[in-house]
C-alpha cells in the first residue's frame, strides 16, 4: 500500500479504481501556405475563435445552471483571452508576413504568450497560464479539425486522476461518473476545488506525484478532508474506510434532513445560516436548500463582460427580484469590490505590482463616487421591495467607512429631494477582512450596524499569504492561531456595541471549524447554498457550551495544524 499526502480540496470518502488523464499533446505540422491563401486561413482563425467562444458560452451555461453562478465565474477569463486584440492581430499580421498556416502561427504566439506569463513575479497573473493554454488548445483543436475525449463519456465511475484539470474539464464531470479526482497541482482556493466542492465530490490536490505513481486500474481511496490518497489498500485499511464511507453517507443523508429546519443548538442558541449568491438566479437555489437569508450578494457580475458601464435601472431591477423573491428573509449586498483578482477594462485600472493591496473595493468607490452613487441608488430604491441591507468592502479605518458614509447621506438626501421612497432605516455594515479592521473593530462598531468577515482575504493579508499561489498555499491556514484570535476580537467587539457579526468567506463553510466559530459567538454563517444542509445538521448536533469549551481549547494551541486536527477529532466525536 502506497500513502501519498496532498492538499485535502473537498472533504469526503471515496473508494474506486484510477482513471488516469494523460497530458495531451497537440502537434501542430508547419506548412508554407500562398499569398491567395491567406484569406481562407483568416476565415479559418476567426470560424475557430467563434466556435470556441460558443463552446465556452455553452460551458458556462451550464455551470451556471448545475453548479452556480460562482463557479461558472471562472470562464469570465477565458472569454477575455478570446477578445485579446493584440494577440489576434498578431496571428493576422505573422500570416501576412510569413506565409505559414494559421494553426502553426497561433501555435508559435500562443507559446509566447505563455513563456511571457511564466516569467511575471506576479502570482496572480502566473494563474492565468491555465486560462491561456485552455483556451488555446480549443482553438487550435478547431483549426486542426481534431476532438479531445471528454469527462462528459465516461461510462463507469472512477477517480480521475491527472496532471491538473482545467476549468473545460471540470465543467464536462458528471458526478454519477466522477467519484473523486486528484490532480498533481493546485491549492484549497483553485478551479479544481473550487468546482469539487460545488459537485460535492471528494477532492485532493498537489499530490505533485499522483500522475507518476498512479496508473488506471489502480484502487484508491481518497480521503478528502484528510488530503490523502491510498493507493493498492491493504484489506485491513479498505474496510476500515469502506466503514466510514458508509458513516459519512448515512450522516450526508441527515444533513439534508435538517435543511429545512432552524440552526439551534442543543441548548437553545439560535444562529442564521444564509447563502453567498452572485447573480440573482441562484435564489432558487438558496430556497431550495434552506437558505434563511443572502449574507453576501456580489455585485460585481454586472461589469463582466461589457464594454460599456451597467445602468442604475439594471442594478435596482437585480437588486429588486432579489429582495423580492427572499422577503421577508434578509439580503445583504457588498457594494462594487473591484480589484485585486477582478480586473475591468472599461475602468482602465492600472498594472499594479500587488493587485490584492491597491486600488480595490471601497478605495476604487470612494475614488468613483459617480459609479459609487449610482449603485447606492438602485440599493436604496430596491430596498422598499424587501429586507435590504448593505455593506462595504475591504474597510481598513474609520475614515474609509465615514466617507462611504458621507456619500450614502448624499445620495440618500438627493433620492429625498426627488420624492423617491427607499427604507431610511436601511441597515449598513462593514466587512472586516483587513487586519488593520480586525484590530480597531471596537472603533469601527460605533459606526455599522453588523460586521461581516471576509475570512479569504483577512488571511491572506494576516499571513502574508497570497491565496492564489500555489507555492504557499500550504501556508493559507484558516485555523492559524492569528487568524483565531483576530476573529475572536472582531466578534467580542462589535456584540460589546451590540452588533451583529457574520462571515461570509470560505471558513464559514468549513464543517470541523464551524464548531470555533459556533463557539467564539459567531451570529451568521454565510456561505454556497450547498453547504447549508451540513451546517444546520451540525449546529443542531451540539450545545452552545459545548462549542465554547471547543473554542476555547482551540484557542490555546500553538498551531493551525494542532488547531484542525483537534477540531476534527471533535467533529468526528459529536457526529458520530
Amino acid at each position: 500500500m502506497l500513502t501519498i499526502k496532498g492538499i485535502a480540496a473537498a472533504s469526503g470518502i471515496c473508494i474506486g479504481h484510477a482513471y488516469r488523464i494523460g497530458r495531451e499533446e497537440i502537434n501542430v505540422p508547419k506548412e508554407p501556405i500562398r499569398e491567395d491563401e491567406i484569406p481562407l486561413q483568416i476565415q479559418l482563425f476567426e470560424e475557430a475563435l467563434i466556435k470556441t467562444r460558443r463552446e465556452i458560452i455553452e460551458l458556462q451555461k451550464k455551470i451556471g445552471t448545475e453548479m452556480g453562478q460562482e463557479e461558472a465565474q471562472i470562464f469570465d477569463a477565458h472569454l477575455l483571452v478570446l477578445e485579446d486584440r493584440m494577440l489576434i492581430e498578431e496571428v493576422i499580421s505573422r500570416l501576412k508576413k510569413e506565409h505559414i498556416n494559421v494553426a502553426y502561427i497561433f501555435s508559435e504566439v500562443l507559446k509566447k504568450y505563455i513563456d511571457v506569463f511564466s516569467k511575471i513575479e506576479d502570482e496572480y497573473l502566473k494563474e492565468r497560464i491555465a486560462d491561456i493554454n485552455d483556451v488555446g488548445r480549443r482553438i487550435l483543436r478547431h483549426l486542426l479539425g481534431r476532438s479531445r475525449p471528454s469527462l462528459a463519456e465516461l461510462k463507469e465511475k472512477v477517480v480521475v486522476v491527472a496532471h491538473d484539470l482545467s476549468p473545460s474539464d471540470t465543467a464536462a464531470m458528471h458526478k454519477q461518473n466522477v467519484a473523486a479526482f486528484i490532480t498533481d497541482i493546485g491549492g484549497k482556493t483553485s478551479h479544481t476545488a473550487i468546482m469539487a466542492k460545488s459537485l460535492e465530490i471528494p477532492a485532493v490536490v498537489g499530490v505533485e506525484v499522483a500522475t507518476t505513481k498512479i496508473k488506471s486500474g489502480d484502487l484508491l481511496i481518497v480521503d478528502g478532508g484528510m488530503g490523502i490518497v491510498l493507493v493498492d489498500p491493504d484489506e485491513e485499511t479498505l474496510k476500515a474506510y469502506q466503514a466510514e464511507e458508509e458513516r459519512l453517507k448515512g450522516i450526508s443523508q441527515g444533513y439534508l434532513s435538517a435543511k429545512d429546519l432552524a440552526a439551534i443548538t442543543l441548548d437553545g442558541r439560535t444562529v442564521e445560516i444564509s447563502a453567498n449568491i452572485e447573480f440573482p438566479d441562484e435564489v432558487p437555489s438558496v430556497k431550495l436548500h434552506g437558505g434563511e437569508g443572502i449574507g453576501l450578494y456580489r455585485t460585481e457580475f454586472f461589469y463582466m463582460n461589457r464594454k460599456d458601464l451597467p445602468t442604475e435601472e439594471e442594478h435596482y431591477q437585480a437588486y429588486k427580484y432579489v429582495a423580492e423573491q427572499m422577503h421577508p428573509h434578509p439580503v445583504t449586498i457588498r457594494t462594487l469590490d473591484l480589484g485585486g483578482d477582478k480586473f475591468l477594462s472599461q475602468f482602465e485600472m492600472p498594472y499594479e505590482m500587488e493587485p490584492f493591496l491597491g486600488w480595490r473595493a471601497i478605495r476604487f468607490c470612494l475614488a468613483r463616487p459617480d459609479i459609487f452613487k449610482l449603485q447606492l441608488r438602485a440599493i436604496l430604491r430596491a430596498s422598499v421591495h424587501g429586507n435590504l441591507k448593505l455593506m462595504y468592502p475591504m474597510i481598513s479605518g474609520l475614515e474609509e467607512l465615514q466617507q462611504a458614509h458621507k456619500i450614502l447621506t448624499e445620495v440618500k438626501d438627493e433620492l429625498r429631494s426627488r420624492g423617491v421612497s427607499f427604507n431610511e432605516n436601511i441597515p449598513v455594515g462593514a466587512m472586516i477582512e483587513v487586519p488593520s479592521a480586525a484590530l480597531t473593530a471596537d472603533i469601527l462598531a460605533r459606526e455599522a450596524n453588523f460586521f461581516s468577515i471576509g475570512t479569504n482575504d483577512l488571511i491572506q493579508y494576516s499571513l502574508a499569504v497570497e491565496r492564489v499561489n500555489e507555492k504557499v498555499a500550504y501556508l493559507y491556514e484558516p485555523a492559524h492561531p492569528a487568524v483565531l484570535r483576530l476573529i475572536k476580537n472582531i466578534i467580542d467587539s462589535g456584540h460589546n456595541a451590540g452588533i451583529r457579526v457574520g462571515m461570509c468567506g470560505e471558513m464559514a463553510g468549513e464543517p470541523s471549524l464551524s464548531l470555533i466559530l459556533l463557539g467564539l459567538g459567531l451570529d451568521e454563517f454565510s456561505m454556497p447554498p450547498q453547504v447549508i444542509p451540513e451546517l444546520k445538521y451540525i449546529i443542531r448536533a451540539v450545545t452552545f457550551k459545548q462549542a465554547q469549551e471547543i473554542a476555547s481549547e482551540a484557542l490555546k494551541l500553538s498551531t493551525g495544524k494542532e488547531v484542525e486536527d483537534y477540531c476534527q477529532a471533535k467533529f468526528t466525536e459529536i457526529l458520530k
